[in-house]
C-alpha cells in the first residue's frame, strides 16, 4: 500500500528525532557546558550589605538581622524575635508575595519604576530589534548569546525534536469540540511526561537531571514540540486536523505554517508576519518571578519531571489576570463596540463595575517597555493585513486613559497584553500561541533551580486565624449553627433533595 505524503513527512521528522535522541555524543556537542551566569560587575546601587537593628517594643529586646549584598534579609532570621516560650517567632504576612523573593536569579531583571526589562543584562529593546527568539531562548537558558556555529546546532536540535508523539495528538483530537485551546495545550504538555519515563525522577531517581545530556534533551523536546502542540490545540478547536512541522522553516515561520497551511507543503508564510511573531515570542519569553514562572519553580522544587512543572506553569497562565489577559483585551474592546461608548466604559471602570484589561501591571508603574515595542508592531501588522475595527477603539481608549487623572494617579499604563491581542486577531492566530515562548523562561528557571544550592521544596507558612480547639461530637448530637457553604451549593444544585430535608 502506498504511503501518503503526510505519513512520509511524519516518518521523516520522527526519524530525525530518533537520530538525535539516540546519539549522546551529538547531544553533548550541540551545546557547551553551561556558561557562568551573565552578571554585571557593579550594580547601580552598589553593595547593600549591612545589618538591621530591630527593637521589639513588646519586650524591649534588641536584635541584629544581617542584610545581604543585594539588600535581602532571610525571613528565618526573624523567627528569633519572640515574646516568650509559647511564641513561635515572627512570620512575614505577604499576600500575593508583594515583597517576597523565594529565589535568587540571574535570568532577567525588571525595574517597574523606570520601565526596564533585561534578559541576562541585555535590554529587551535591543533583543527585539536585532535578535531572534531561538537566539534569545539560548541566552536565557545558557547565560550568553550563542556563536554562529552554536546557534546553527541549537536551531537544528530543536527542529529535529519538533515531532510530537502520535498519542499526544490523539489525546488532543479526543477533547471536546469546544475545548479551549489553552486548556488542551496544558493537558498535552503534561501528558508528554508519560511518553518520556526515562526523564522522570520519580522513576529513574532524583539524580537523573544531574546529567547535562538528559537536561538538554528535555529542553530540545519542549521547545521543539511546544509550537506543534499549541497549533494542534488551536486547529482542534477549529475542527481541523493537526499539521506536521516543516524542517525548512524558522521557528516562527513554522508556527504560522502549521496554523494556516492546511497541510499544503508549498504554503509560505509572509516573512514580515513571521518576523512580527518572532519579536512577540521574544517579548513574552521571560518576565522573572511572575505567577506562572513561580508555579514552575514551586513544582520543580518537589523534584517532579520537567513536563509536569511546565504543564503546571501553563495552567497558571490560563487565568484572566495573567496570560488570559491577552484574550480578555479583545473581548473588552468588542464589548465597548464604538469610540462613542468609551466615556461610559471609563466611568464604569472608575466605579469598579468593570475591569479594564491590558492596563496596569504588578511590576511596572511606568510604561511597560514591551508595550512600546508591541504597539509599533501592531502598526506594522495593520499596514500588511489591514486595520482591525477594534484598533480605533483601542487607540482612543489608550489616549483617554492616559489623560485621565484617575489612571495617571494610579500609574495605570498599557501593558504588553493590550496590543498583543489585537495583533493575534489581525494575524489570524490564537492567543494560545503566545504561551509557546514562555517555555524558554520556564525552562531557564528550571535549569537554574537544579544548580541552586539554596533550592528547597517550597512550602510557605500561613497565619492561622481559625478556631483554636474543638472536640469531636457524634453527628446526632450536633445542631445547625448556620447555613454552610455546602448547604447553599446543594440548595442550588439539588433543590428537591434539600426540600425533603426541610430546607426551603
Amino acid at each position: 500500500m502506498e504511503i501518503s505524503e503526510r505519513a512520509k513527512a511524519r516518518l521523516t521528522v520522527l526519524s530525525a528525532h530518533l537520530a538525535v535522541s539516540d546519539d549522546p555524543v551529538g547531544l553533548e556537542q550541540v551545546l557547551p557546558a553551561i556558561e557562568p551566569w551573565c552578571t554585571s560587575n557593579a550594580a547601580p546601587h552598589g553593595s547593600l550589605k549591612g545589618s538591621l537593628t530591630i527593637i521589639d517594643e513588646r519586650t524591649g529586646k534588641k536584635y541584629q538581622v544581617p542584610v545581604s549584598e543585594d539588600g535581602t534579609v532571610k525571613c528565618v532570621d526573624l523567627k528569633k524575635i519572640k515574646t516568650g516560650k509559647d511564641d513561635k517567632g515572627l512570620t512575614l504576612y505577604d499576600p500575593g508575595y508583594l515583597n517576597t523573593a523565594p529565589v535568587r536569579s540571574s535570568i532577567s531583571y525588571t525595574d517597574g519604576d523606570e520601565g526596564i526589562l533585561r534578559y541576562r543584562g541585555y535590554p529587551i529593546e535591543e533583543l527585539a530589534e536585532s535578535s531572534t527568539f531561538l537566539e534569545v531562548a539560548y541566552l536565557l537558558l545558557y547565560g550568553n548569546l550563542p556563536s554562529q556555529s552554536q546557534l546553527a546546532d541549537w536551531e537544528f536540535a530543536i527542529s529535529q525534536h519538533s515531532a510530537v508523539p502520535q498519542g499526544v495528538l490523539d489525546i488532543i483530537q479526543s477533547m471536546p469540540h469546544d475545548a479551549h485551546p489553552l486548556g488542551a495545550h496544558v493537558s498535552a504538555m503534561s501528558t508528554l511526561s508519560l511518553f518520556h519515563p526515562d526523564a522522570n525522577p520519580s522513576i529513574m531517581g532524583q539524580d537523573i537531571y544531574k546529567s547535562k545530556q538528559v537536561r538538554d534533551e528535555q529542553i530540545f523536546r519542549i521547545l521543539g514540540q511546544a509550537p506543534t502542540i499549541a497549533v494542534a490545540a488551536c486547529l482542534k478547536t477549529a475542527g481541523k486536523p493537526p499539521v506536521l512541522p516543516s524542517g525548512k522553516l524558522s521557528y516562527a515561520e513554522n508556527s504560522l505554517y502549521m496554523l494556516h497551511s492546511m497541510g499544503n507543503r508549498s504554503y509560505k508564510p509572509d516573512p514580515r508576519l513571521a518576523r512580527v511573531l518572532d519579536i512577540i515570542f521574544i517579548l513574552h519569553a521571560e518576565h522573572e518571578m511572575n505567577c506562572s514562572t513561580a508555579a514552575a519553580r514551586h513544582l520543580a522544587s518537589t523534584g517532579v519531571d520537567v513536563y509536569t512543572a511546565v504543564g503546571g506553569a501553563l495552567g497558571a497562565i490560563c487565568g484572566p489576570l495573567h496570560g488570559g489577559a491577552v484574550e480578555a483585551v479583545t473581548k473588552m474592546l468588542s464589548e465597548i463596540g464604538t469610540v462613542e461608548n468609551i466615556p461610559k466604559f471609563i466611568e464604569s471602570v472608575k466605579n469598579k463595575k468593570r475591569r479594564m484589561s491590558g492596563f496596569g501591571h504588578r511590576i511596572y508603574k511606568n510604561y511597560d517597555p514591551r508595550a512600546k515595542i508591541i504597539k509599533k508592531l501592531a502598526e506594522e501588522v495593520f499596514s500588511i493585513v489591514g486595520k482591525d475595527p477594534l484598533v480605533e477603539i483601542a487607540a482612543a481608549l489608550e489616549k483617554t486613559a492616559l489623560s485621565d487623572e484617575y489612571f495617571i494617579k494610579r500609574k495605570l499604563y498599557p501593558n504588553v497584553d493590550f496590543y498583543s491581542g489585537l495583533i493575534c486577531r489581525a494575524m489570524g492566530i490564537s492567543h494560545t500561541l503566545i504561551t509557546v515562548p514562555r517555555m524558554a523562561g520556564y525552562l531557564s528557571h528550571w535549569l537554574e533551580s537544579l544548580d541552586d544550592p539554596d533550592t528547597k521544596i517550597m512550602r510557605p507558612q500561613q497565619a492561622y486565624n481559625g478556631v483554636w480547639l474543638r472536640h469531636y461530637e457524634p453527628v446526632k448530637e450536633r445542631t445547625i449553627q448556620s447555613m454552610s457553604d455546602l448547604d447553599r451549593i446543594s440548595l442550588v444544585k439539588f433543590p428537591f433533595r434539600m426540600h425533603q430535608q426541610g430546607v426551603n
